[in-house]
């Protein structure tokens, strides 16, 4: 519940923006504006550069704070962490559905909306880094847990959007609607949290933890400045590596994720969302081609391979083809190019019909599910049981560098189409 809650709202953000865009119209244009995208050549700049700059406001910020989970988390409680972060995601999402009722010029919409788009993505950040911690404290598979929780959260934001849409309701209606079911799941991911140190279960490790001399309970993303690790008590004649020494045993995996997630948020959404069917001929499936085929299917995909690996680990983690079908994603990006991307000037569509897209989509979310998992869950079993939580830490980081890394190529992949 709690990892669905980490990135839930950045899905919910992410697959609304038929909404937004929507919201970008010129005045003139606007009064037309249905759920139907408007015709390309009248897109406004603030449509036309909506997705990209979303994606950058959303990527930095996150590595951004993912690197000063390593402060933070030696200054202000975990209590207050998680709680606090998932208490002002709350308060950024009935912002935003109390914003559906209110007429906003497309500027100050744009403005405000990346402004919330920062701030659900810096909190994400810092709840997520606290988690990932806070589950350090349990056996490794309670990690997959956290992994297919978030892989959901994208599944669960494509599947309201689709609601939204069947339900026949006027736009602002539908998103009022869409953006409150956020609000509750937020809620619940709050209640979660309450729950959990209650638990027999969560007492027990939390307290077989504190009885170890460790220099912090949890997070130890010290990727800011050196650190000299405290000795344990059975070791006192040997001191604990430090960071550089931890990232030389996996810096193969951290890298592969990183590569992983930059292929990744270079295509999706900045190219996939503008992908247009060339099947609907202006019916219905119009309006579901981006919520199924792109959100969906995507998200669908990405948690079936996350999940998978709870059940197979191949290729091994010391196996050379692991990197080398990371490195292969790279398929991908001139594959999405040529489907039928619009507005597009310079490549011409070699891929026109809808299925090829749903194709590629399906075989870019499950590599991504799959592979990106098995270099987070081996990276930690790379090095000794003891420098696991640290090497865990700069595999977050790294994962993190890849989705601002994304981010950022996403305008040059978007410019070449």
């Amino acid at each position: 519940m709690l990892g669905l809650g980490t990135l839930l709202p950045w899905n919910f953000f992410m697959t609304a923006t038929m909404y937004f865009t929507s919201r970008l119209a010129d005045p003139s244009s606007e009064a037309n504006f249905s759920f139907n995208a408007t015709e390309e050549d009248s897109r406004s700049v603030l449509q036309a550069k909506f997705n990209n700059v979303m994606t950058l406001c959303a990527m930095v910020p996150l590595l951004v704070f993912t690197c000063l989970n390593s402060v933070l988390h030696q200054r202000i409680p975990q209590k207050i962490r998680i709680a606090g972060s998932l208490t002002a995601i709350l308060v950024v999402f009935l912002l935003t559905a109390i914003l559906v009722k209110v007429d906003l010029d497309p500027l100050p919409f744009f403005i405000i909306t990346m402004i919330k788009i920062i701030c659900i993505n810096s909190f994400g950040a810092v709840l997520q880094g606290s988690l990932f911690g806070m589950a350090g404290l349990l056996p490794a598979s309670y990690t997959t847990p956290i992994m297919s929780g978030q892989g959901l959260a994208g599944t669960f934001a494509a599947f309201s959007m689709i609601c939204a849409i069947a339900s026949g309701s006027a736009m602002h209606d539908s998103a009022f609607g869409y953006f409150i079911t956020a609000c509750v799941v937020i809620s619940l991911a709050i209640a979660s949290y309450a729950l959990l140190p209650r638990l027999a279960f969560f007492q027990y490790y939390l307290e077989s933890q504190q009885s170890k001399p460790a220099e912090d309970e949890e997070n130890k993303m010290d990727l800011l400045k050196k650190d000299e690790w405290q000795k344990s008590a059975g070791d006192d004649d040997k001191q604990t590596p430090s960071i550089l020494a931890i990232f030389k045993k996996i810096w193969i995996m951290a890298f592969s994720v990183c590569f992983a997630f930059t292929i990744t948020i270079g295509t999706f959404p900045a190219i996939t969302v503008d992908v247009k069917s060339t099947i609907a001929d202006g019916g219905k499936w119009e309006l579901y081609f981006i919520p199924v085929s792109c959100f969906l299917l995507f998200n669908v995909f990405d948690w079936l391979g996350r999940s998978l690996t709870a059940v197979c680990m191949w290729p091994g983690k010391d196996s050379k083809l692991l990197p080398g079908l990371l490195v292969a994603r790279v398929i991908f990006v001139p594959l999405f190019m040529l489907c039928n991307v619009q507005p597009r000037y310079n490549l011409p569509v070699y891929f026109s019909h809808d299925g090829w897209f749903i194709a590629f989509m399906i075989l870019f979310a499950f590599s991504n599910g799959y592979l990106a998992s098995l270099c987070m869950c081996f990276g930690p079993k790379k090095v000794d049981a003891s420098e696991a939580e640290t090497a865990g830490a700069i595999m977050a980081f790294f994962l993190s560098l890849g989705l601002a890394l994304g981010a950022s190529l996403s305008f040059l992949f978007r410019a070449l189409v």
